[in-house]
């Protein structure tokens, strides 16, 4: 059968590295304070010529050398980002162009911070379909350009950057059936409210008023989407292990949305996971949305935590409400 392997990851953050001292000033608080309540040091914001696609074609261009992939093999581009450079064309025309792709699919993905297991999802059903052999997948995220400095529930929480990974569609008669094992996409969309941009769709325009009520930036009720997050994943990263008959213990590395320090402890805590299987980049890096599950699996698969045969468990959660898990042997 046809499997849908991982052959090459890359992540890209910008030179910008934004400390706690920056963002407490406005916010009246005290730096360890930040920290206290987000386990978040430091993020990095993307300088003013930067946009979402110029990082995902560097996180593309590592994931391809990586893979030992020319660009021209690439046979889709699949972008998951919710801060695309334009609302069109999709910000994965513009990496298939930077990229020196052929002529290939490119589309986006927005599905918040579960976008890039959304993307995921997508080109493994169109490389196990036989539509396509190679797919790129990024997300990629600037989401300093919607922060209010002064909201104390989203300014110290975002930063910057993408990760991408290179898959292939390969013939697998092993037993250990190595590749994608499965991906679990869910929403509520009941519960949009928890966290989202206002204005700038075509319900509420773009306007001198909208920009005058602050209504580009980004509002979250953190409390409500904190206990939601930490309920949706628990269930979820069960569920998947259930259908597919793995104990916990059998995954090397669980790799979840780095949201927030606290939601991670939680989660670990709960599902009993140990800390050296949990990856962990949010004090470097803080919320990167979708971008933060491919950060921190490059992370991980630089670092020498996931290895050839190990299976790998990751965990989203984000705005729509929208969450998903993926069970991916090495």
């Amino acid at each position: 059968m046809i499997r849908t392997r991982a052959i090459g990851t890359g992540s890209y953050v910008p030179h910008r590295v934004v400390t706690n001292e920056e963002i407490a000033r406005p916010l009246g608080l005290a730096p360890d304070q930040i920290y206290r309540l987000t386990g978040i040091r430091e993020r990095h914001w993307a300088a003013d010529h930067e946009a979402s696609s110029d990082m995902a074609i560097e996180a593309g261009r590592q994931a391809l050398l990586a893979a030992g992939c020319e660009a021209s093999a690439i046979e889709a581009v699949i972008v998951s980002t919710t801060s695309p450079d334009a609302v069109f064309p999709s910000t994965a025309c513009y990496v298939q162009r930077g990229l020196g792709c052929k002529r290939v699919g490119a589309f986006d993905v927005s599905a918040s911070c579960s976008g890039f297991l959304y993307g995921l999802s997508m080109a493994q059903a169109m490389i196990e379909s036989g539509q396509i052999r190679t797919c790129l997948v990024a997300a990629s995220e600037v989401k300093s350009r919607f922060l209010d400095p002064k909201d104390g529930a989203t300014a110290m929480l975002f930063g910057d950057g993408a990760g991408a990974l290179v898959l292939r569609g390969e013939e697998d008669r092993s037993l250990e059936m190595r590749g994608i094992l499965g991906i679990r996409l869910r929403a509520d969309g009941s519960r949009h409210e928890l966290i989202r941009v206002q204005a700038g769709g075509s319900r509420k325009p773009s306007s001198q008023a909208t920009v005058e009520r602050h209504e580009h930036t980004l509002r979250m009720q953190g409390a409500s989407l904190y206990r939601a997050a930490i309920r949706r994943i628990e269930q979820a990263v069960q569920d998947i292990l259930k259908e597919f008959g793995v104990d916990l213990r059998e995954v090397k590395q669980v790799v979840l949305h780095q949201a927030n320090g606290r939601i991670l402890a939680q989660i670990a805590d709960r599902l009993a996971i140990p800390q050296d299987r949990l990856s962990s980049v949010i004090e470097r890096y803080g919320n990167t949305s979708s971008a933060s599950v491919p950060i921190a699996l490059d992370a991980a698969v630089r670092g020498g935590a996931i290895a050839p045969g190990d299976l790998v468990l990751m965990g989203s959660f984000g705005g729509g409400l929208t969450w998903a898990t993926g069970l991916v042997r090495w």
